[in-house]
């Protein structure tokens, strides 16, 4: 009886996990959420502060301006919006999803001092709040 390299087994058995992982992860991926439902995933933000305001990026790569909605409620800023799959209305298979879709919402909790929402932009697929620091 041949002896297992237990290098190859290892290797083989840590393949075999990441393609099960990535066949459930296919079987319980949502592509559409409807408004209030359930969040399918949270996009990243960076920060940044000075003594007069917030500026805060997050990454919204294929999400149209229009669909992207940002709130402050309280000590809280809200961003939500949907990202449909870019090629959903054409007939053919999905091979590979890596791109995050369907609906979003993040939450990041501010400091405890008046805050008003003051410019949304979009740069380089990435929507750029200023939020200003009230006196």
């Amino acid at each position: 009886m041949p002896s297992r390299d237990p290098i190859n087994w290892m290797w083989a058995e840590a393949c075999q996990l990441l393609n099960q992982a990535e066949r459930l992860q296919r079987q319980f991926f949502r592509l559409d959420y409807p408004r209030g439902a359930r969040v399918a995933w949270q996009p990243p933000v960076d920060v940044f502060e000075d003594e007069r305001e917030f500026v805060v990026v997050v990454a919204l790569p294929g999400v149209s301006p229009g669909n992207a909605e940002a709130k402050i409620d309280g000590r809280t800023l809200l961003i939500r919006a949907m990202r449909r799959v870019s090629l959903q209305d054409r007939h053919c298979s999905i091979e590979r999803l890596e791109i995050p879709y369907g609906y979003f919402e993040r939450r990041l909790v501010l400091p405890q001092i008046r805050l008003e929402l003051d410019s949304q932009q979009w740069s380089d697929g990435c929507l750029v709040l200023t939020i200003r620091k009230m006196r």
